[in-house]
Parts: C-alpha cells; sequence; structure tokens
C-alpha cells in the first residue's frame, strides 16, 4: 500500500490512543481514505494486519458505513441529499441535473469519464430548511435547484479546464 509517511507517523500514532488496537479501526480507515481516496482490498488486509485482526472484522467495518469508498472517486465530490425535506423540493432533479452535466448516468457514486467528478445521493445533510441541499467537497451549497446545479456544475468544468491549461 502506498501511503504518504505522514500518513503512516499518523497512524502509528493513532494506535497508541487505544487500549485494544481494535479500537483503532474507524481512525485508520479515515486516514488511509484522506490520503489514497478510498479504501482498496489492500488497505482492508493491511489494517487488519496492523490492529492483529482478520481482514474480514475490517471489511465489517468497510463496509457499514456509508461514507467509506471502495472504489476511486473522482478529484470534485458532490453529495445531494435524498431525504425527504429535498425530495420534496425538487432533489432528485438536482441530482438528476448532476448526473446530465458530468455524463454519471449509470449509477450512484459512477466516475464521470474524465475523472473530475462523482455525484451520488446521501442521506441528510441536516439543512432541512434550506433544501435541496448539496454537499460539494467541503462546501454546503443551499436551495440547489436544476438551474443552480446547472451553475454550479459550469464552475466545476470552468475549474477544471483551467487547470488542465
Amino acid at each position: 500500500m502506498n501511503l504518504k509517511p505522514e500518513t503512516l507517523k499518523r497512524i502509528d500514532e493513532v494506535i497508541t490512543h487505544y487500549p485494544v488496537k481494535r479500537s483503532a479501526t474507524l481512525p485508520l480507515l479515515h486516514l488511509i481514505q484522506e490520503d489514497a481516496g478510498y479504501i482498496s482490498e489492500e488497505a482492508v488486509e493491511w489494517v487488519a494486519k496492523k490492529l492483529e485482526l482478520e481482514p474480514i472484522n475490517v471489511l465489517e467495518v468497510v463496509t457499514f458505513y456509508p461514507m467509506f469508498k471502495r472504489k476511486p472517486i473522482g478529484r470534485r465530490h458532490i453529495k445531494v441529499c435524498r431525504t425527504l425535506s429535498c425530495a420534496l423540493v425538487g432533489g432528485y432533479k438536482t441530482c438528476e441535473t448532476f448526473e446530465k452535466e458530468f455524463h454519471t448516468h449509470a449509477g450512484p457514486g459512477e466516475v464521470s469519464p474524465d475523472g473530475e467528478v462523482t455525484v451520488e445521493f446521501v442521506e441528510c445533510l441536516a439543512s432541512c430548511g434550506t433544501a435541496p441541499v448539496v454537499l460539494i467537497d467541503e462546501t454546503l451549497h443551499e436551495k440547489v435547484d436544476c438551474a443552480k446545479a446547472k451553475q454550479l456544475s459550469d464552475r466545476i468544468k470552468a475549474e477544471a479546464a483551467a487547470r488542465k491549461s
């Protein structure tokens, strides 16, 4: 597994905070995903060995929590809330707009053909009064109708084009 030296150092330090190594599973997975972008099979086996567990014990954690990605995602991550408040005011149409803009129609969590964007539904983003809400990377966008989704998509595409030139 190819982790940055500072990530490996943080992993070793985090383990010391727990009297039972197994308890460090979640923090280690977060550190690995932060560095690698997702949790690979190799990472599951590596964490298991590091914490003296069976790989299935780590895999149970990875598959239980929806924040862990099992495959690479795009450089930009668009998360559209799908819970009731957002759904009632157009969250599904908002998600469809992002999927159309980035050609990610094959299913949730698909990466756009250029590798730039992943669009997916998520559970509550805790801003029901300003629905529909969208989290792009770590920035919350409120009242995102189809027109605003198109504007945000255009901005993401322009930033990607500028970075490539």
